[in-house]
């Protein structure tokens, strides 16, 4: 119970007490003067309970990256009409793509005669969208990411709250939605469904259909899609024309820095113009901790792949998690890319630069931590490794020297049938970095200040947690792959993140090798009652929060708690090979914290064998732990395959020993998602 409740109580029993008749009258359980002290201190209490963050310091980072909350306009209605805007767009973002597409959008504006600015809806006061109105030919948009199991971003939790609870009049408001999603997910677009059906629920006038962006197929292709086909609706709805201006729009200008004190230049995630000793909570993405690695092995036996187990240590830190939840790291790019970058472009990479915002009235001043070198913005703050997006071709074509090059690249970034199918092929296909571009386009050298500009901010990497802070209070667990592979080009792509923490030893030149983190909130927990059985399903990696499940268990045995039965099925492709965490989970078994431990090996004989074989091997022992004593189901690990697959073996089983059609089988497992029994830690 919060301090501040608990201190109310409290004063409401003494007021009882006082009152009491069974309490003799010449011995009161207070004084008068008791209890207004006691009163004042309490409401002491609750007043630096309530107020205290307030009082709080802002850490450097935040300080100098974003306006301080203290002085922050969150009026998005007043700046558009100081500024002259029409249409605003609202993002939800988690990984940084409907943040970029927001952006696109708003540049967009100017191609017919508006002005358009993005806007993150955790900064502004939106109960404003009923003033929109008030400013002619205006539009909010709104670019929405589903995270998770149909949830919110973390930035538009607040705005999805609101419309829940509230009843807004949006009369006359105009509005139109894009939906970023993954259709591998049950809850496909969750998001964006709900904030275009409940707009307009409170009387907004959708001038255009909602967008369905599919991330399993192409995204960018589907907001490409969407985007030629809203403007014109725009324009037709408002009575405007396309200006024509097809030319690139600076949303930045660069100031060089010849004379700067280089303790306030930035560094990087890791230096942040501030110690590892001066950290101070609470941490999240914009105050990651830099929490010092403490163990580093590789999993595996044998193979090509290289599979590791990483452990963090948060001690002092204040971070709290729970089994379920996971960790969001900072990666840092390759130096060797990033150098090759410079070269091709034949710059100074330690030049100390500004990229500054010309529009004055932003919120966002720059596009990364300014001033820094380009150096530390392709090291630490841009996306370097991913395929670029359309708009950066487009945008770049123009310093393209050889026109067949140039006629590419624009064509690639066109709605055209030919022009989607080249950028498919030749960029998406063969996994073409903007380094890759630039090897392969000889003539293309652009400013690096614009190609800065351009790339999107590198974003943390989620882990499920793959330990119990019941047993490890300290410190932190992650099971990952290391990603490498070789294009269709002949190079070699190599994932960002997991390469990066392959190279994390806990003692790194003689200093504590850190790693820039922060929790990420899950909604994959284990039953409130411990006697609930639960059913683990997590083949690869995907054993990752299983082991956090596991240990929890075992944890809540030893208390002296009565624990469900524990069934864990997990899949790797060889015994000898790759069955990671092998030693400890034969452990769990032995000792009875896990009741069943059934492994698949796929490669171990002619045919294959994958969990939802056994599931459906076991299935009366599975039925009964679902139909009758009520088990949680949990999946963790692909969403495209194994997920789907697993799913149907549920239906399978529902269908053959519940004595149910193919429909109500289906429908039997929906309402185990709807009641919070199958839940699903997926990605794809």
């Amino acid at each position: 119970m919060p301090l501040r409740f608990a201190v109310a109580a409290l004063l409401v029993s003494v007021a009882d007490a006082q009152k009491d008749p069974a309490m003799d009258e010449d011995e009161p359980f207070l004084s008068n003067l008791d209890l207004f002290l006691f009163s004042l201190i309490a409401g002491l209490i609750v007043y630096w309970m309530v107020f205290r963050k307030k009082a709080e310091p802002i850490p450097e980072f935040k300080k100098l990256e974003s306006t301080p909350q203290t002085t922050r306009d969150t009026s998005f209605i007043d700046k558009m009409k100081k500024t002259g805007k029409n249409i605003v767009v609202f993002y939800g973002s988690q990984t940084g793509t409907a943040e970029e597409f927001a952006n696109r959008l708003a540049k967009d504006a100017h191609r017919y005669g508006m002005k358009g600015m993005s806007a993150d809806p955790e900064e502004y006061d939106m109960s404003e969208l009923s003033r929109l109105p008030e400013i002619e030919n205006s539009i909010a948009i709104f670019c929405m990411a589903t995270y998770g199991e149909g949830d919110p971003t973390d930035n538009a939790q607040d705005f999805y709250d609101w419309l829940h609870e509230g009843d807004a009049d949006f009369t006359g408001v105009k509005y139109t939605v894009f939906a970023l999603g993954n259709k591998t997910y049950e809850h496909y677009n969750a998001m964006g469904k709900y904030v275009d059906q409940r707009l307009s629920e409170l009387g907004a006038q959708r001038i255009f259909d909602l967008g369905m962006g599919d991330d399993d197929g192409n995204l960018e292709e589907d907001f490409v899609s969407w985007r030629e086909q809203f403007w014109p609706a725009v324009c037709e709805h408002f009575g405007v024309e396309a200006t024509g201006e097809e030319s690139s729009i600076r949303q930045y200008e660069l100031k060089v820095h010849s004379d700067v004190n280089m303790n306030k230049v930035y560094t990087g995630e890791l230096g942040r113009l501030k110690s590892f000793e001066s950290q101070k909570p609470p941490f999240d993405s914009k105050n990651p901790f830099l929490a010092p690695v403490t163990v580093n092995r590789k999993l595996n036996k044998a193979g090509d792949r290289h599979l590791m187990h990483l452990e963090l240590d948060i001690t002092g830190s204040r971070i709290r998690y729970e089994s379920g939840d996971h960790v969001a790291v900072y990666p840092i790019n390759d130096s060797v890319i990033v150098s090759r970058i410079g070269d091709l472009l034949g710059v100074d990479l330690d030049t100390v630069i500004s990229l500054n915002n010309l529009d004055e009235e932003s919120n966002k001043k720059h596009p990364f931590p300014c001033p820094t070198t380009y150096r530390t913005a392709l090291t630490h703050y841009l996306d370097i490794t991913n395929p670029p997006r359309t708009n950066v071709l487009y945008e770049l074509a123009q310093y393209a020297s050889e026109p067949k090059e140039q006629e590419n690249m624009r064509r690639m970034a066109s709605s055209s049938a030919e022009g989607k199918a080249l950028y498919q092929s030749w960029v998406l296909d063969s996994c073409r970095n903007i380094l890759a571009v630039l090897e392969d386009l000889p003539s293309l050298r652009p400013p690096i200040d614009h190609l800065c500009e351009l790339l999107p901010r590198l974003q943390a990497r989620y882990y499920s947690i793959a330990s119990s802070s019941k047993v490890h209070p300290n410190s932190i667990h992650i099971c990952a792959v290391v990603v490498e592979y070789e294009t269709k080009t002949g190079r070699v792509n190599k994932g960002v993140a997991t390469n990066w923490l392959k190279n994390k030893t806990p003692t790194d030149n003689g200093h504590k090798a850190t790693v820039p983190m922060y929790i990420r909130k899950s909604q994959f927990r284990l039953p409130f009652k411990s006697t609930n059985p639960v059913i683990m399903i997590g083949p690869g990696t995907g054993i990752a929060p299983f082991m956090g499940f596991v240990q929890e268990r075992g944890w809540l045995k030893e208390q002296g708690k009565e624990v469900g039965e524990t069934v864990l099925y997990y899949g790797c492709r060889y015994k000898n090979e790759d069955f990671l965490y092998q030693e400890e989970l034969e452990e769990f078994e032995k000792t009875g914290v896990l009741t069943e431990l059934n492994v698949a090996f796929s490669r171990d004989q002619t045919e294959k064998v994958y969990v939802q074989h056994l599931l459906k091997k076991n299935k009366e022992a599975v039925w009964r732990l679902v139909h009758t004593d009520n088990a949680h189901i949990y999946i963790c690990g692909d969403a495209r395959n194994m997920a789907r697959d697993v799913q149907n073996a549920f239906y399978e089983i529902a269908e053959e020993l519940g004595g149910l059609s193919s429909a109500q089988a289906v429908d039997y497992i929906k309402k185990l998602m709807t009641k919070g029994r199958y839940s699903q830690d997926v990605w794809s």
